[in-house]
């Protein structure tokens, strides 16, 4: 089964939610639509759901035309951030409620029916909790019905739309791996609506970042932080760091070090913004060490990795990610150099030195 969405558009007044959106989901493909509030995702998700019809463009499943169809015709499955329980009926009672609702010639047997929702109630592993009331469940339990629901119907496409956004932290966590695990139990084609990187980066098989109702990039996700496509994807996808510097020949030049530029590809020479990882950034506290110079001002963080703040000339803050072990090494107020292994350059700031510094607060020079 494959999902074909060709130039898609969408406008509410005059809001431009989609333009020409254009993607191919692949079968029995875990796919992720991330981006920021208003980027477009959701408006997607419910085009393809039948719930929105686009302005322009067409929509094909296997060849067939997915927009021509009704939001029944289309067998998806839907499952939204708040439930969308029926508070009277039981978990077992909701899990069944789509196959009993089908007009008679198309209604499995009581007994089908029973068996299916068994099925379901231990694939998402709330055996036992058929009986309950949503009232009775917790907030993860509640989730897992919900998407025990939308399988019943043996939909041809899953949508998710923000599945986890009610829940806690720890909640959000366990439930990846029980979605993923679902999964690939049944091999439904999916797409989940999301704004948190860390969810889509570790449940997708291919990421859809959008921004201003249009693809910025489309990738594996280790894809997209290797070759980012544009600034807009790398700031997105995690923590950066931000300083002037000089670009000449495709390398981005600092005080006491150099660090090659991976997006834009030809970048122009001339001054221009850098930004880069936390765990791109290294840090070095030997007398003699290259890089350039800084201080450190504040170690954070528990686990394998702390978070090292260095105040460096100018008054900028870099922050570094280094080893429990070899953050060891390192004290606030102590000196050290640091140096960066890639970076992106900012194409929405003034190519002028000073530029970040300028919109920082206030700094005092690093000092001997």
């Amino acid at each position: 089964m494959t999902l074909t969405i060709d130039g898609v558009y969408k406008q509410f007044g005059r809001f431009p939610a989609l333009t020409g959106v254009s993607l191919e989901v692949r079968d029995g493909e875990f796919l992720a639509l991330l981006g920021p509030s208003g980027s477009g995702k959701t408006t997607l998700l419910r085009v393809l759901a039948g719930l929105d019809k686009p302005d322009h463009g067409c929509v094909y499943l296997d060849g067939v035309d997915f927009l021509a169809l009704s939001a029944r015709e289309r067998r998806v499955g839907l499952v939204f951030q708040h439930y969308a329980l029926f508070r009277h009926m039981t978990a077992a009672r909701n899990i069944a409620f789509g196959l009993e609702v089908r007009p008679r010639a198309a209604r499995p047997s009581r007994a089908e029916i029973a068996a299916r929702v068994d099925k379901l109630l231990a694939l998402a592993q709330i055996e036992g909790l058929g009986g309950r009331y949503p009232a009775q469940l917790s907030g993860g339990q509640r989730q897992r019905v919900a998407v025990a629901r939308a399988l019943a119907v043996e939909p041809q496409l899953l949508l998710l739309d923000e599945p986890f956004g009610a829940l806690d932290t720890k909640v959000r966590k366990e439930l990846r791996g029980e979605l993923r695990r679902i999964h690939d139990a049944t091999g439904v084609t999916t797409i989940l609506v999301t704004h948190d990187q860390e969810e889509a980066m570790a449940l997708a098989d291919r990421v859809v970042l959008m921004n201003h109702g249009r693809i910025e990039q489309i990738g594996a996700p280790a894809e997209l932080d290797a070759a980012p496509a544009s600034p807009f994807v790398f700031t997105f996808l995690g923590e950066t760091n931000r300083l002037p510097c000089d670009v000449l020949a495709g390398v981005a030049r600092f005080e006491g070090f150099a660090a090659p530029v991976i997006c834009p590809a030809r970048p122009a020479d001339g001054p221009a913004v850098a930004l880069f990882r936390p765990e791109d950034t290294r840090l070095d506290a030997g007398p003699h060490a290259d890089g350039a110079p800084a201080r450190v001002v504040e170690i954070r963080g528990r686990g394998p990795v702390r978070n090292i703040t260095c105040q460096v000339l100018g008054g900028q803050r870099v922050i570094a990610d280094v080893a429990e072990a070899a953050a060891e090494r390192f004290e606030v107020g102590q000196r050290v150099h640091f140096s960066v292994r890639r970076v992106v350059l900012d194409a929405g700031e003034a190519a002028r030195p000073g530029a970040i510094v300028e919109a920082l607060a206030p700094a005092a020079r690093l000092t001997a």
